[in-house]
């Protein structure tokens, strides 16, 4: 599982592995819980890259619902399909209700969609941002992998889909949902585990820059920032100065680009009030 998942270019540790392989041979879903930036989505693509399945992506938000997530009837399709029998002479009520809500009129949303593909990975990205109505709901369908339509009755997928949830812990995910679950916490790696990381989805950039800027992120994560910089960010400002022509950075530089990896005006501010060319020393720069 590991080599497979690194060969996507995904670096994952034995604990991670293990959850992968156990997903897959339990049919168990994944819970991925973690601050933002630290890889959980990434999982998700890289497990459709190593199954060679598709992904199927349900981003959670406030106020979402069933309807949203699942399946809603084209409306638009509908009355023009009504009024296209009205125009035929088509008078059996029974018939047109049955064609009207029909299979063809039925728009799968990503769950659906997930049910009806054998196989894919679907993930359901920050659950933690739904209301407990709709995690109550998600729970129900990852117990049986079944759905009802009333219209249509009960669509069963013959092979669940292996199924990804992540959760920045802007709130707590309710038990019953966690113990459907098989739960892996992310936490930021350290400094060889993510330099490697850079090395592999950044393989143009300099060996100093990925150490250098590494070594700052690693350092700034240990000051008391609103939003600590996660791995995405580090690439994002290796990515940036790469992109300036930049072989090394100093901390005129690294003051200069500090909005790739700090995204709150506390953050920066504070940034800027830090010895960026002391903490570079420390990694020998």
């Amino acid at each position: 599982m590991r080599e497979r998942l690194e060969k996507t270019g995904y670096l994952v540790d034995d604990g991670l592995a293990v959850a992968c392989f156990l997903a897959l041979r339990l049919r168990r879903p994944i819970f991925c819980e973690g601050d933002a930036g630290v890889g959980k989505t990434s999982l998700a693509s890289a497990l459709a890259a190593a199954l060679d399945a598709p992904l199927i992506r349900l981003q959670c938000y406030e106020g979402i619902d069933a309807s949203q997530a699942l399946y809603d009837w084209d409306f638009p399709r509908q009355l023009l399909h009504l009024r296209a029998a009205e125009a035929a002479g088509v008078t059996d009520a029974d018939r047109l209700e049955g064609e009207l809500y029909g299979r063809r009129f039925l728009v799968a949303r990503p769950l659906l969609r997930a049910l009806e593909t054998q196989p894919c990975v679907l993930l359901v990205d920050e659950i933690d941002r739904a209301d407990d109505e709709f995690e109550a709901f998600l729970l129900e369908l990852l117990s049986e992998y079944t759905v009802t339509v009333p219209e249509l009755g009960t669509l069963r997928a013959e092979s669940p889909p292996v199924v990804v949830l992540t959760s920045n812990r802007t709130r707590e995910v309710h038990d019953a949902l966690k113990r459907r679950c098989l739960y892996h916490w992310f936490d930021h790696p350290g400094f060889a585990r993510e330099l490697a990381i850079v090395r592999r989805r950044l393989p143009g950039v300099t060996a100093r820059l990925a150490e250098q800027v590494t070594g700052l992120v690693q350092a700034l994560r240990g000051e008391d920032l609103m939003k600590p910089p996660g791995v995405a960010e580090t690439i994002d400002w290796a990515e940036a100065l790469d992109a300036l022509g930049a072989t090394e950075v100093d901390a005129e530089l690294a003051v200069a680009t500090l909005g790739s990896v700090l995204k709150y005006r506390e953050d920066l501010e504070r940034a800027r009030g830090l010895d960026l060319a002391a903490l570079l020393a420390v990694r020998g720069a």
